[in-house]
């Protein structure tokens, strides 16, 4: 077997967990942290905040509406890192503010990461809710530069 991931053949070394505070996401984040332990991996833990446009809708002025969502993201991000930190695994914080989607956020930062693998709950807190597969989990399964494991 040719190419990138051929090497995952014999384990992961890099993994990328995309999460939102979502069940869904925190779901995935377990998962990854065991991965990650299981391959002695590096574990990067993602979380994209995607810039409102002037069409967005959003009352609050850009840098308030980033200041709260900075927060929020701390916490959940700060929540897997602990937990992979109890279990021996390395991780790393990755809050990417993106401009035009989440998908291209996820997928540029397992890019410059150089991951094997990415992880992510089937759906997170989007108003995409009632779909099988959330359209920020389909976009990453359509664009990913490596192999993608999709949690339920």
């Amino acid at each position: 077997m040719a190419g990138k991931n051929a090497g995952s053949l014999q384990g992961f070394k890099r993994i990328l967990v995309a999460v939102d505070g979502s069940e869904n996401a925190s779901r995935a984040a377990s998962y990854a942290v065991t991965l990650a332990k299981d391959f002695s991996a590096e574990l990067f833990v993602c979380h994209a905040i995607l810039m409102p446009s002037a069409t967005f809708g959003t009352i609050e002025p850009k840098s308030i509406y980033f200041d709260k969502a900075r927060k929020n993201a701390k916490s959940f991000l700060n929540e897997t890192i602990t937990l992979a930190q109890s279990e021996g695994v390395k991780a790393s914080e990755v809050l990417a503010e993106a401009s035009s989607s989440v998908v291209e956020a996820i997928v540029s930062n397992a890019s410059s990461h150089n991951v094997d693998l990415i992880i992510m709950g089937t759906r997170g807190q989007g108003s995409f809710k009632k779909l099988l597969l959330g359209s920020v989990s389909l976009g990453v399964l359509n664009r990913a530069p490596c192999s993608v494991l999709v949690v339920r």
